[in-house]
């Protein structure tokens, strides 16, 4: 399994990842402690693993501010 980061809901560091499921479709996630895809994102990391970086397109808007 693979992960990427993204930036959901405005952030402006990675606050939640996706990654694509057997069957082709996408799951992903918000950093919630509570959330068991982020506690199986957490046992990948502790593993060893390293996700994708978050692309271009997954940043929030320059507001100019």
């Amino acid at each position: 399994m693979k992960y990427q980061l993204y930036h959901a809901m405005g952030s402006t560091v990675p606050n939640a990842a996706f990654y694509i499921n057997e069957n082709g479709g996408m799951t992903s996630f918000l950093f919630d402690p509570d959330n068991t895809d982020y506690q199986a994102y957490l046992k990948w990391l502790e593993a060893g693993n390293t996700p994708e970086a978050a692309d271009a397109a997954t940043l929030p808007a320059d507001t100019g501010a």
